[in-house]
């Protein structure tokens, strides 16, 4: 239905250090809002950031109906602004509505309020390879009501701000625990949605990983508690004996667009890659033997991260502490030179402001 523009009256990008930017604590000067009751859409609002005003009885709070994407835009040297792959983005905020029982948004007004606040906010986009200008639309239960049902009203919001290295370890490998007393997701459930409750479910357990010194918790399957599925809020790679290795999607595993976007390429250059479900004492054996050369996660937020040290029921995987590995660092280097148009566009990958 389009988006009506209300600008703010000045700016706060004055106040920004973009050389010192940590990840999802800047945002910029206008965010885009856009109501649903009475079975529809109504027309959407490119407004000033601020906040937004929620009655207590909203559905939301009582009932956590509530999905959010996480998208970049990064700055091309010739000064344009690349959205990558909203496509993908919008078709799983799609499915996440879907399992939710929420309305999925027009795909028109996605990418209206996507533009609309990026042209508004261009300036905020940095200019220095390695940052990017994160991007959280997500969609809310409104309706006044206790009762356990689907609401009837919702709310699409749309806002992000400049960002830097998701991990304060930068590039560097990171360290991740296995926490088998605990688990992300189970079979039926909810963990292919971007969903509120598949974070905070996992906010206990990463607090004490981080606690033990470890950057993340790898995630084990809820039934078995011996299938590697996820890295925090990454997808995971390994590498054995020369094959890349991935865990399959289902309904217990989030769909990542990095993850896409690296098993495209790695198809692209014939590398060998399989998914399929890999237990973590096969992880741990692969290592002992010197099979596995190689594991990083991929995502939005870091999108490589290699890693360098696994830990699970009292044994441990060492790899390379200090640099990320040869396959990892080509993946990085292929998208991040996608990302700023230093390297072609691999065929509708980038959506150019």
């Amino acid at each position: 239905m389009g988006y009506q523009l209300h600008i703010a009256d000045r700016s706060r990008i004055g106040s920004v250090d973009f050389d010192r930017l940590r990840f999802g604590e800047v945002f910029s000067d206008h965010m885009a809002e856009q109501l649903y009751a009475d079975g529809a859409w109504g027309e959407g609002l490119i407004k000033p950031f601020g906040e937004i005003s929620l009655t207590p009885a909203a559905s939301i709070f009582h009932y956590g109906q509530g999905i959010f994407e996480g998208l970049k835009a990064f700055r091309y040297a010739d000064g344009r602004i690349n959205v990558f792959r909203p496509d993908l983005h919008y078709r799983r905020f799609v499915r996440s509505a879907e399992r939710m029982h929420m309305p999925p948004l027009a795909e028109a007004d996605w990418y209206a309020s996507i533009e609309g606040v990026l042209k508004q906010d261009a300036a905020w986009v940095p200019k220095a390879t390695y940052k990017s200008y994160y991007m959280r639309p997500f969609m809310i239960a409104t309706e006044q009501v206790l009762g356990v049902r689907p609401a009837r009203r919702y709310r699409y919001y749309m806002m992000g701000g400049p960002v830097g290295d998701y991990y304060s370890e930068g590039v560097r490998p990171v360290k991740l625990t296995t926490m088998p007393e605990n688990a992300r997701s189970m079979p039926g459930g909810t963990g292919s949605a971007k969903t509120l409750a598949n974070y905070a479910i996992a906010m206990m357990p990463s607090q004490k990983a981080m606690a033990l010194g470890y950057t993340q918790v790898l995630w084990l399957d809820a039934t078995e508690r011996r299938w590697v599925e996820e890295v925090g809020t990454s997808n995971i790679f390994f590498v054995i004996d020369g094959l890349l290795v991935t865990p399959p999607l289902g309904d217990t595993i989030l769909a990542g667009v990095t993850r896409h976007s690296t098993l495209e390429l790695a198809r692209a250059w014939d590398m060998p890659v399989v998914e399929r479900p890999i237990s973590i004492d096969e992880v741990l054996e692969a290592g002992r033997s010197g099979a596995l050369s190689e594991a990083f996660a991929t995502g939005t937020a870091a999108v490589v991260s290699p890693i360098g040290h696994i830990h699970h029921a009292g044994r441990t995987l060492d790899l390379d502490h200090d640099r990320m590995g040869p396959v990892a660092a080509r993946f990085h280097k292929a998208i991040t030179d996608i990302h700023h148009g230093l390297a072609p566009d691999p065929g509708g990958w980038c959506h150019l402001i």
